[in-house]
């Protein structure tokens, strides 16, 4: 029959101490990082700062047949980001893709967003996307992100955390 703790070696018994301290501190820092991770998904700036957050938005847009506002955000930071001598090349092929009239992955912007864009690809800087940019942004924060919070993506993506 059990004698109760008092009868194991004081080792035993200080090992155990330590080692309920030690799996307290772990469940305190799962707690912490799931936290975090849920946090992700509150608002539209903070989940386009996790790349498995943006993968998840991705693939809820995917399935709405809507990516084509994320994936010119993301080309737009990737423009941002690179050296000046790539900015007309990456430029046209921006224009190309999202902006001009029938493009393959045409985003909804107005006529004024527009021609400011067009008048700006002769000589590109690294501000010539950030109006159509914030546009864009507002629209996903204002339209497609709050539907992802109320889909099953989102509720796996918080599962998975």
């Amino acid at each position: 029959m059990c004698k109760g703790l008092s009868s194991l070696p004081s080792s035993c018994l200080e090992k155990a101490k330590v080692m309920r301290v030690k799996l307290s501190h772990m469940a305190e820092a799962h707690h912490k990082h799931k936290f975090q991770d849920v946090k992700i998904l509150q608002d539209l700036e903070t989940l386009l700062s996790s790349k498995s957050a943006v993968q998840a938005f991705r693939c809820f847009l995917c399935s709405e047949f809507s990516e084509e506002n994320l994936a010119f955000w993301l080309a737009c930071e990737d423009y941002r980001v690179s050296p000046s001598s790539l900015h007309k090349a990456k430029a046209g092929s921006i224009y190309s893709r999202f902006i001009m009239p029938e493009a393959p992955q045409e985003v909804n912007l107005d006529a004024e967003t527009r021609e400011a864009l067009l008048s700006g690809l002769d000589s590109p800087c690294v501000d010539t996307f950030t109006e159509a940019q914030q546009r864009i942004y507002t629209l996903m924060a204002k339209d497609s992100f709050p539907r992802f919070l109320r889909s099953h993506h989102c509720t796996q993506t918080a599962k998975a955390c």
